[in-house]
């Protein structure tokens, strides 16, 4: 019991330290300017990777007071606690100009949330508050992201299914949530979330709010092939898009990767025809030339 009541000590003071920083952040939320950059998405399409990669540049301080966590989730999950809130997470402008003092500027600063993308009603929150803002969009190929998705939820132990049992559930799972986040602001949906598997890889008709809100200049696509294949390179085009110096890592370590058995040719096949119509459309609205296996030679 001693030793119990030793391991829970520590969390419990840290959780009133954590408090006691965002009241605090909460009441300088007036010299915290909103930040200069999204990551929206997609989920499982190397977004903490790529966070955790430009967070290592001297002028991309990371979230306060969350130092681990890449995302506030304020526009889904914590709508409800409000601007002054979601201000609380960033750097005051003193902070800032100290930084661009010190390594020559300019700052950067921003959050990874991969919700943002696919939650119905991000795109449009995030214009209202912040229309300058610079939107880098992940886009990996639907179907290994579709699988990864789901072998990330039976990690987490909240998918009982397989693979295939996952992808003919998810309508019925999922069936009413996207109205109802629509409907209550504040509503957070789990299901949404964690068993929109297939649903979440139809990219052009989650970016549509986006696309119609935003101009072009303001996006990067980046497809995460290229993140895998050459991340150094990546890297440099997203600093590039962001405004910022060169900066040279040692190592560009690959975060959150699943191994796994080999996706089912069977099942493959058919989520590569499902998803086919759907990335054409893609590649025509954006310009982009994404080389999935889906595309017809």
């Amino acid at each position: 019991m001693r030793n119990r009541v030793k391991q829970i000590v520590p969390a419990q003071v840290s959780n009133r330290v954590r408090e006691s920083l965002v009241d605090y952040g909460v009441r300088t939320s007036d010299r915290r300017p909103l930040p200069d950059f999204l990551i929206i998405g997609t989920k499982r399409g190397g977004t903490t990777s790529l966070w955790n990669y430009l967070i290592q540049h001297p002028l991309v301080p990371r979230l306060f007071p969350a130092w681990n966590t890449k995302a506030t989730h304020y526009f889904e999950e914590n709508w409800r606690h409000g601007e002054a809130w979601y201000r609380s997470h960033f750097p005051t402008e003193r902070q800032r100009a100290v930084l661009e003092s010190r390594h020559g500027g300019p700052v950067r600063v921003g959050e990874a949330a991969p919700l943002y993308m696919f939650h119905p009603l991000a795109a449009q929150r995030v214009a209202a508050l912040m229309p300058a803002v610079r939107l880098i969009v992940l886009l990996r190929d639907p179907v290994e992201r579709a699988y990864s998705h789901w072998k990330e939820r039976r990690t987490h132990g909240v998918e009982p299914l397989d693979f295939p049992a996952a992808l003919a559930a998810e309508e019925r799972r999922t069936a009413g949530e996207r109205e109802r986040l629509v409907a209550e602001p504040g509503y957070h949906s789990e299901r949404h979330d964690w068993y929109s598997y297939r649903a979440r890889g139809r990219y052009l008709e989650h970016l549509e709010p986006w696309l119609d809100r935003f101009d072009e200049r303001q996006f990067l696509f980046l497809p995460s092939e290229d993140l895998y294949r050459d991340a150094r390179s990546a890297y440099r085009r997203t600093l590039d898009f962001l405004g910022l110096p060169p900066y040279d890592l040692p190592s560009f370590t690959v975060h959150n990767d699943r191994r796994s058995a080999p996706l089912d040719p069977a099942v493959r096949a058919d989520l590569a025809a499902y998803y086919r119509p759907y990335n054409d459309a893609l590649r025509t609205r954006l310009g982009l030339d994404l080389d999935w296996p889906d595309r017809v030679a």
